[in-house]
């Protein structure tokens, strides 16, 4: 692989602080988003999802005054998603400094504010945030409002739909591998990506690099994110935050 693929260190906000969850459960505390968005500035990712878990979102949308305190900390791309109920919710996170907005429960309950964003803003500033799990037969479904809603829906049907209302990219997270740190579930990513022809973000699974690698070169992926391998360190999970150097990469073979 000779190109430079994008690695997305992916934060979740929680009634102001920063968590990391188990398969979209458990959050555990790990900190001030503030300061940990400023390092990651400083160690030049790529860029940033954020994404605010928070119930309250649901009803009250975006916590634009900690949002805008935390897009002053960052000199690299970032999306925000959650509580975006509106066009002008969307247009308020571009004034503020992110550059993309992700949009998960809207997919199914508001496809018109997913075209409104795209035919206002540019497709390049949407983000389709499909969460997916599977059930007892292994068989993959999509659920919004943080896992707690399923939508019966197959990925391929919500992606496929997320591309006609006009994203730009679809990020898509197994829930079943989140927190857990043993690999993607390159086998989910495969079957979506055969049926977008825009860019997939994979997530949901990454211990290090070496994941990452895997799923760049094993399937249709073009950017992997992650969350724990970027903010936990060792197998006792010590709060870290760190990233892989551009030596790692190279030496992994990632990019040359």
């Amino acid at each position: 692989m000779l190109k430079r693929p994008r690695l997305i260190p992916c934060l979740l906000l929680l009634d102001g602080g920063l968590v990391k969850t188990t398969q979209f459960k458990r959050p555990n505390y790990l900190g001030d988003p503030i300061n940990t968005v400023k390092l990651f500035s400083e160690m030049g990712v790529d860029e940033l999802c954020i994404q605010d878990i928070s119930p309250s979102r649901y009803q009250n949308g975006p916590d634009f005054e900690n949002l805008r305190i935390i897009a002053r900390q960052a000199f690299m791309p970032m999306c925000y998603g959650g509580g975006i109920t509106m066009v002008e919710q969307a247009a308020e996170l571009f004034r503020i400094g992110f550059e993309k907005v992700m949009l998960n429960a809207a997919l199914v309950e508001q496809p018109a504010l997913i075209e409104e964003i795209a035919r206002r803003f540019g497709s390049q500033s949407v983000v389709a945030s499909v969460d997916v799990k599977r059930g007892w037969f292994g068989q993959p479904k999509c659920f919004t409002h943080n896992g707690r809603r399923n939508t019966k829906l197959s990925p391929e049907l919500l992606c496929r739909r997320a591309q006609e209302l006009g994203v730009g990219e679809v990020l898509l997270n197994a829930i079943d591998r989140d927190g857990m740190m043993q690999g993607y579930d390159l086998e989910l990513v495969n079957r979506v990506t055969k049926e977008l022809t825009i860019p997939l973000i994979a997530c949901g699974g990454a211990k290090d690099a070496s994941d990452m690698k895997k799923l760049l070169t094993e399937t249709g992926a073009h950017a992997a994110a992650a969350g724990s391998m970027y903010v936990y360190w060792g197998p006792l999970k010590g709060k870290l935050i760190h990233v892989p150097s551009e030596n790692e990469l190279k030496a992994l073979g990632i990019y040359q």
